[in-house]
């Protein structure tokens, strides 16, 4: 392999001024290896200025001794500070939570404040962005806000809170370093499709919207040969495909103004996306004459895996040359010029210019709606100029009402949390950690489904979780399109209820034997009164049938008085022996683990076919850069290793070895329980987080950089290497290391039992007790600070003798 050369040049690109242009040392590219090829601002028009930063630079470049984070403070006394940002930013990935950023402007409010939270979930298109534009009162038509589509829509987290102020929104985005991966893969997807043979049009789809269809780079850079609005108000293109109804109803005319991108801007993205199509055939007509003498051109390949080795020696390539990685920096200075583009509001940057966070107020609704458009809207007419790609969350504030009156009600205090769809899956799928971390924060959890279809594999995976979390007690259920179940033998409202609710009892049937009878119990008594049947959502609210309407306004008085608090305190604490626990814990570690090993085409597992290695690769790249999304569409191995732990602990938590205080009812004896549950869960996430990734970066990146013949089965076994590590399998002979898996869930699971006053016995049979009773639960030693329990209080080892 070829030395990268790592001197800093300065440069001319699209930013005013001089630009630096150099490899990083200590920062991944694509494929997981230290040489990024980075480009920074420089801030000066002056050419000796800049060579003087460029100067220092390559003092920092050139010597190994700079390379690490705590030579910052000397460099800084040193050396330049554009020359030391440039170098030590993003040196070591930071996750940086964008909630905590978005509290800086907006704080979230609770219960404590008199705010009930209400949490949205449910499958890709049944509606639920539709819903709450429903909740909120923004029109289908003129306010377009949160915005909706067949297609995926909502890819950030969007938080609503109703309060009689002026209007607020923040918004947050990913960061830099993952906007850049993403360019990366978008263009690497670009020149495989070019080196294949498909034209142009072909090659603008590979490139302006990446595969998982949650990064469109068209919403920012324009369409392929976008057209221009004409003087007659419509768009220059044929409406042969379009009804009359369809016209009229989601016509042009909607959208005005200011907020179209202009025919002079539409000319000026198309010639740019041709540039860059031009530049794309060029770099793949250079790398794949290069992989051709080698390996032989592809189209010659009859064996799949030989094509198969080939692009991915192709894509190696692709990362060794700067050409590739210029246009990927090109890329982001076209998508960071975007930015510049709104003038409202106030931007709070990194040093390296890129936005963390934009803050916007202001007391006219259809003005403040106008400029938050430009972060959610996916209007096409608006392409060119949305920023939408980029956003990780919005929170916005203000007085935000259901437009009928008779379902207004000033004193309710709402906050509304909406997200990511579910996804469509026809085979048993976990939940994202990106949703179930949240329900902890929320006191009603929303499942939206579609009636005409409904509890499908992805909604049912996400009841499995609710119950075996203890979150059972908060989860409601809303049916969408109920106005479309029809049938012969269908008639009126009841009849289309009961046929719907028979899908809960059958979907809470089948998971019985998962989650055993006490959780579906749970969920059974929850669901009999707070279940809703909801149609005609997408038209005008004057259009919506009456009994819809009472619908909504019983599933909105639920929503007030889902934070008011439990008329009598639970007094009950259960007592558990720990020994079933390791054999639950055992199920765990291989539930996760024998599916993940058949996915990677290490072992066979039913029903679990083995995954192309690209999906498997750009699942590496994300845990391995620490991107804030550390799946790819489907694989989850932190949010299945977290399902797999909780369900078993859940299991072994339903069957008390009895009770310190006796329940007096059925509903105290779930709530002591639901409790525990759901403390453990929120630290199982944790956990989970630091065995599988952090714990593993090195290993991480290596999987990573694998590339080239028997690439995929290398990668394959490195991660199978990580997972056994993060969930050991449990035997009496285990070792020391291996064991430490065990003492950590013990500990969070006799953490949580003992702070709710339970007992947990037989942690460490080390002998009898003064008293000759068998012995409570010891606390094991485990290295490293001692993390606080779910009251926020530092535990004691000795708590529960």
């Amino acid at each position: 392999m070829v030395e990268r050369n790592r001197k800093a040049s300065k440069t001319r690109s699209g930013r005013p001024g001089w630009s630096v242009t150099f490899r990083h040392p200590r920062r991944c590219d694509a494929r997981g290896r230290y040489g990024l090829r980075v480009r920074r601002g420089l801030g000066t028009t002056d050419e000796a200025e800049a060579d003087r930063i460029v100067n220092d630079l390559n003092v920092l470049l050139g010597d190994d001794s700079w390379w690490s984070p705590d030579r910052r403070a000397d460099a800084e006394q040193r050396l330049d500070p554009i020359a030391v940002a440039a170098f030590f930013d993003d040196i070591e990935a930071v996750v940086v939570s964008s909630r905590d950023l978005r509290n800086e402007c907006i704080r979230l409010p609770g219960p404590d404040d008199g705010y009930a939270r209400v949490m949205l979930v449910g499958p890709t298109g049944a509606g639920k962005t539709t819903l709450l534009r429903q909740l909120i009162g923004t029109d289908h038509r003129h306010d377009r806000f949160p915005s909706t589509s067949t297609a995926r829509t909502t890819t950030a987290e969007i938080e609503i809170v109703t309060a009689d102020a002026p209007f607020q929104a923040v918004v947050t985005f990913m960061t830099q370093a993952e906007a850049r991966g993403l360019v990366d893969e978008c263009v690497m997807a670009a020149c495989i499709s070019a080196v294949e043979g498909h034209d142009s049009a072909g090659i603008a789809d590979a490139f302006l919207e990446h595969g998982e269809q949650r990064f469109r780079l068209s919403y920012v850079l324009g369409a392929w040969r976008q057209y221009a609005r004409d003087d007659t108000g419509t768009d220059s293109i044929d409406l042969d495909y379009e009804s009359a109804d369809d016209t009229k109803q989601y016509g042009h005319e909607e959208i005005q103004g200011p907020e179209v991108v202009g025919g002079d801007d539409v000319v000026k993205n198309n010639r740019r996306l041709e540039e860059y199509i031009e530049r794309i055939r060029d770099i793949s007509n250079e790398i794949g004459a290069v992989i051709t003498a080698a390996r032989g051109s592809i189209d010659a390949l009859e064996n799949p895996y030989d094509r198969q080795e080939w692009r991915d020696d192709f894509a190696a390539a692709l990362t060794e040359s700067d050409a590739f990685a210029n246009l990927s920096l090109d890329v982001m200075d076209d998508l960071l010029a975007r930015f510049d583009a709104i003038g409202e509001g106030d931007f709070r940057r990194r040093t390296s210019a890129w936005p963390e966070v934009w803050h916007y107020e202001n007391g006219d609704r259809e003005t403040f709606l106008a400029q938050v458009r430009w972060f959610t809207s996916n209007h096409h007419l608006q392409f060119g100029r949305l920023l939408t790609p980029l956003v990780d969350g919005i929170r916005v504030c203000g007085p935000f009402h259901p437009a009928l009156s008779e379902l207004r009600d000033m004193e309710r205090r709402l906050v509304l949390l909406d997200g990511e769809g579910l996804g469509h899956s026809a085979r048993d799928t976990s939940v994202s950690t990106r949703i179930t971390e949240r329900f902890k924060d929320a006191d009603l959890i929303l499942l939206v489904d579609n009636a005409e279809s409904p509890l499908l594999a992805t909604p049912l995976g996400l009841l499995r979780s609710v119950g075996s979390s203890g979150h059972g007690s908060k989860l409601a259920i809303a049916f969408t399109h109920f106005d479309q179940v029809k049938g012969d033998n269908l008639r009126g409202f009841e009849n289309k209820r009961a046929h719907v609710r028979k899908s809960i009892e059958n979907a809470l049937s089948s998971l019985r034997d998962i989650l055993g009878p006490l959780v579906t119990e749970i969920l059974s008594a929850r669901l009999k009164d707070h279940d809703f049947y909801l149609g005609s959502l997408d038209l005008p609210v004057s259009r919506i049938p009456r009994g819809f309407v009472r619908e909504l306004d019983r599933m909105l008085q639920l929503m007030k008085t889902a934070a008011t608090p439990p008329v009598e305190a639970v007094q009950a604490a259960p007592r558990y022996s720990i020994g079933r626990l390791e054999l639950h814990l055992r199920d765990a570690a291989d539930g996760f683990k024998k599916p993940w090993f058949a996915r990677l085409g290490l072992a066979y597992y039913e029903d679990v076919a083995k995954e192309h290695w690209a999906r498997i690769k750009a699942l590496c790249r994300r845990v391995a850069n620490r991107w804030n999304n550390d799946e790819y569409g489907d694989l989850r191995p932190k949010a299945d290793f977290v399902r797999q732990l909780q369900e078993s602990i859940s299991h072994w938590l339903s069957a008390p070895q009895g009770w310190t205080r006796a329940p007096r009812s059925d509903h105290e004896r779930q709530e002591a329980i639901g409790e525990i549950r759901r403390h453990v869960f929120e630290r199982v996430h944790a956990l989970v987080a630091d065995r599988l990734i952090i714990a593993h970066p090195d290993d991480w990146r290596r999987a990573l950089s694998f590339s080239g013949k028997g690439s995929s089965d290398l990668r394959a076994r490195e991660m199978r290497t990580i997972y056994d590590a993060a969930a050991p399998s449990i035997s009496s002979v285990m070792d020391p290391e291996d064991r430490k898996f065990l003492d950590e869930v013990i500990r969070i699971v006799g953490d949580v039992i003992t702070t709710a006053g339970g007992t947990l016995e037989g942690a460490e049979p080390e002998g009898l007790s003064d008293r000759g009773e068998r012995p409570c639960l010891k606390i094991p030693d485990i290295p490293g600070p001692v993390p606080k329990d779910w009251r926020g209080v530092y535990p004691s080892k000795d708590a529960a003798q």
